[in-house]
C-alpha cells in the first residue's frame, strides 16, 4: 500500500468520527489474538478504531499502535486520546469500502 498523504489521513480521521471501536486493548496489553482481530476487522472494514482501555501513558498507547500497524500492514490514521485510528485499503478494488480522495480540496 502506498503511503497516504496528510490530506488523506485527514479525511480519514473525519470518516472515524462516527465510527465506534471494533477492537479494545485491556490489561494485557498486545496478544497475538489481538493482533489477528485487528487484522480481521482492517479486512472488513479497511478503517476501524482500537481503544485502550488500561493505557495511560502516551508513549505506551504510540508503542502499541506503531507495533499493530506493522503487524498487520496497516496505516496508524491517527491517535486521539485512547483512540487510534487504522486503515488499510482492500486489494481488491471490487470490495473497497472506502475510496480515498486523491488530492486536497
Amino acid at each position: 500500500m502506498q503511503a497516504l498523504k496528510g490530506f488523506q489521513k485527514t479525511w480519514l480521521r473525519g470518516r472515524a468520527h462516527d465510527i465506534k471501536p471494533v477492537v479494545f486493548i485491556g490489561q494485557k496489553g498486545l496478544s497475538p489474538s489481538v493482533i489477528e482481530a485487528v487484522a480481521d476487522a482492517i479486512e472488513t472494514h479497511e478503517l476501524i478504531k482500537v481503544k485502550f482501555l488500561d493505557f495511560k501513558d502516551k508513549q505506551q498507547k504510540q508503542t502499541i499502535a506503531q507495533t499493530i500497524s506493522e503487524q498487520t500492514g496497516s496505516e496508524l490514521v491517527g491517535m486521539i486520546g485512547h483512540m487510534a485510528i487504522f486503515f488499510r485499503q482492500h486489494p481488491e478494488p471490487e470490495k473497497q469500502k472506502v475510496r480515498l480522495p486523491d488530492r486536497a480540496k
